[in-house]
């Protein structure tokens, strides 16, 4: 590893390692590669987005080219597609070895991070990359959205400013989804979600029908459970992946995306008179800059630092943004 990749992580917020209190010695699960280390992963995998598909598949505010897809997302996808034949491998000893015969269980990626920080792009450019490998496989995508409580019930439980804390998600048709997806079941259904009307779209679903892969993306994804006193098994979401991925950046870069998305949207999508943030864009620029540093601070934060941050330790990869909200460091958690 280079010794400032080195000392870039030993700086991050008590996390990246942790010393040693006899000697003083950093411990860490993982480790740490600079950007430049990560590329040389990619060897010979090939560049199968063009530049027009990029601009397409990211977020909006995210900067993301084609040349970070080629340093980063392309090593990222041979990893993930050698873990994909390393478990599809396993799963056909384990059928032979029980003597049993089923459907194919899917190999699922699970990602989290805090709201603006990426995620969705990642989701999407995995989705893609990981299709086009040469076995072709099938690749489906979806999010924790559409398992929110719909605003009706979120108003019931007085939840609405608490949306996308953890109490705000219907843990258990996520379960389910991810519970039937793992067994091989084919017609899956997952509920769809509106970022236009800021709710649960009323009879809306995707349908997943045995892929090779699903990606499943969401802020609170590596959401751990409180022990149970008695022992008793308690199903959490990521028991269900094979591959888990955060993405992290310092808090002050991501309320700052944050907010430049809000105001984005402001002139964009929340124009629409039947968008659920048209009364945003109908305010002067200075007080929708308070609305959305607002949000940002009583909200999203609050969250980031009491649900989502907490769960960084349990990914298998992180991908650790700088203030240009591209990727400058990658840890991957030793075997």
């Amino acid at each position: 590893m280079d010794a400032d990749a080195n000392t870039i992580m030993s700086d991050q917020d008590g996390f990246w390692d942790h010393p040693d209190p006899q000697n003083g010695a950093r411990i860490s699960p993982y480790r740490y590669f600079s950007t430049r280390e990560w590329e040389q992963f990619r060897a010979d995998t090939p560049l199968t987005l063009t530049a027009d598909e990029v601009d397409r598949l990211r977020s909006l505010g995210d900067p993301i080219s084609l040349e970070e897809v080629e340093r980063i997302y392309l090593s990222l996808s041979r990893l993930l597609s050698s873990h994909v034949e390393a478990a599809q491998a396993l799963f056909a000893q384990r059928q032979e070895f029980l003597d049993i015969e089923g459907a194919k269980s899917p190999f699922i990626i699970g990602i989290g991070g805090s709201v603006a920080v990426g995620k969705s792009t990642t989701a999407r450019l995995l989705k893609e990359l990981l299709a086009r490998w040469p076995s072709s496989p099938a690749v489906d995508l979806v999010t924790t959205d559409g398992f929110l409580y719909p605003n009706v019930e979120l108003n019931r439980r007085d939840l609405m400013k608490k949306k996308g804390f953890p109490e705000s998600y219907d843990k258990g048709a996520i379960l389910r989804f991810l519970s039937s997806i793992k067994a091989g079941r084919g017609q899956v259904s997952a509920p769809l979600y509106s970022h236009f009307n800021y709710d649960v779209v009323p009879d809306g679903e995707v349908v997943v029908d045995r892929p090779d892969i699903l990606i499943f993306e969401g802020i609170n994804v590596l959401q751990p459970s409180e022990l149970p006193r008695d022992g008793e098994a308690v199903p959490i979401v990521s028991d269900f992946f094979d591959f888990s991925i955060y993405i992290d950046a310092d808090e002050v870069d991501i309320g700052r995306w944050y907010v430049e998305r809000f105001m984005r949207l402001r002139e964009t999508a929340f124009r629409d008179p039947g968008s659920f943030f048209h009364r945003y864009s109908q305010l002067s620029e200075s007080e929708a800059l308070n609305i959305g540093t607002g949000l940002w601070r009583e909200i999203n934060l609050v969250n980031l630092r009491e649900n989502i941050k907490p769960t960084r330790p349990r990914a298998d990869l992180i991908l650790r943004k700088g203030s240009d909200h591209l990727v400058s460091h990658v840890a991957l958690r030793k075997l």
